[in-house]
């Protein structure tokens, strides 16, 4: 006889009784998602994993501290069953068979009266899958078809018709450090639900390649600004394509906030009326070290970074920052927009009381396929850079942790 398909239904859980048998793998992994669906749960098990533990501890679940009984499914709405007594198991299916239960089996799917489908979120769709036993139920497959599904629903290549609900206005979204696979699921969304995109020189140029034909990509540095400036230029045109009704995202390098005046347009679309959503990025001053084997903080090495702004140098009275109270730490000191001007800066940090010594490394163009690293020291790294032509944009590394990992890149 041919086996039926399983009928697929969502449970409404909220504030509902579940009962998780086991505190072992499997209620950790399916517990958050019961906790996130508001259920009452109650977990039964002489033992737990320490993430399960921890759960409880958060006053998330109930846990009783015993195995399974008789009457522990009472008045529950779903089950899991998932401990490592298979007896214990049998009787507490049976348990629930008796009590109209509906029950997942982690041990035996066969003689359960439910399956957990593999799931994914994306745009406040789940999207589930389950395989029938004619496909031999492999989860590594229904796993995938899941991936599939909820990776083009995140990146576009799978597109299904919508009316558009979100409001019109502003996203300003931190786009990475250079590679697009590195911008948030977030801001691809937004990206590809754009109507306009205004863009950094230093956003992430692949994203752009991206984008379908019909929306306007417009470059931030080529807006004509007049008796503006070219901050104020950008801050009107967000506003203008704004109350145009339009989608507009504000495609940025690294994070809006991190030296990106992310926070000025912010202020200028408040003081407009404009909606403005804020989409944190992965910062360069993080991910390029790493993406060049330099861990910012490491045990025994480095216990804080500090990250800086190098685009005025330590003499110019513009500047606002302590070049002398940096040069006391002992950590590393990462900074951004300071090519033209480490010359200044490695004197300044050398007469404050670094040693000279003292290791440096210049991540160009990080996470991208023109990325390279320079390595020099505070002594050498005037003449480095000159000498290897390091160019904008680069990630500068001051500190012991530039010569803790296991290599080096040119």
């Amino acid at each position: 006889m041919a086996e039926h398909p399983a009928y697929p239904v969502g449970l409404r859980l909220t504030g509902r009784r579940v009962v998780v048998l086991g505190g072992g793998q499997v209620a950790q992994r399916r517990l958050p998602a019961l906790i996130a669906a508001g259920a009452d749960i109650h977990l039964v098990s002489p033992e737990a994993t320490p993430s399960v533990e921890a759960m409880a501890d958060a006053g998330e679940l109930t846990w009783h501290r015993r195995p399974y009984a008789e009457g522990d499914l009472a008045q529950a709405w779903y089950a899991l069953i998932a401990t490592s007594d298979t007896d214990a198991n049998t009787r507490a299916s049976a348990e629930a068979e008796a009590h109209r239960v509906w029950c997942v089996r982690s041990d035996d799917a066969d003689t359960a009266t439910a399956w957990t489908p593999a799931t994914g979120s994306s745009e406040g769709v789940t999207v589930a899958v389950l395989t029938t036993k004619a496909r031999g139920r492999d989860p590594r497959h229904t796993a995938a078809i899941r991936d599939a599904v909820v990776e083009g629903l995140r990146d576009g290549t799978l597109v299904a018709p919508h009316h558009r609900t979100r409001t019109p206005g502003v996203a300003l979204v931190g786009g990475g450090p250079g590679d697009p696979d590195l911008i948030t699921v977030r801001g691809r969304r937004l990206l590809a639900e754009a109507d306009v995109v205004i863009a950094d020189r230093l956003g992430p140029r692949d994203l752009l390649a991206e984008i379908p034909p019909h929306v306007e990509v417009i470059d931030a540095a080529k807006i004509p600004y007049g008796r503006f400036m070219a901050q104020e230029a950008i801050n009107n045109a967000l506003i203008e394509h704004a109350r145009q009704g339009k989608s507009v995202v504000r495609l940025k390098g690294g994070d809006p906030y991190v030296f990106g005046r992310g926070m000025e347009e912010l202020q200028a679309l408040a003081e407009a009326g404009i909606p403005c959503t804020v989409v944190p990025g992965i910062s360069s001053s993080i991910s390029v070290p790493g993406a060049a084997g330099i861990p910012v903080t490491h045990r025994g090495v480095a216990h804080e970074f500090t990250v800086v702004s190098g685009h005025v140098a330590p003499d110019d009275e513009r500047s606002l920052v302590d070049w002398a109270s940096l040069a006391k730490l002992t950590g590393t000191l990462v900074v951004l927009m300071g090519v033209d001007k480490i010359g200044r800066i490695a004197e300044t940090l050398v007469a404050g009381g670094k040693s000279p010594d003292t290791p440096v490394a210049l991540v160009q163009e990080g996470t991208t396929a023109a990325q390279r690293r320079v390595d020099a020291t505070l002594a050498t790294v005037a003449e480095t850079v000159v000498a290897q032509e390091v160019k904008p944009p680069a990630v500068i590394v001051i500190g012991e942790v530039v010569a803790v990992g296991p290599r080096r890149t040119t």
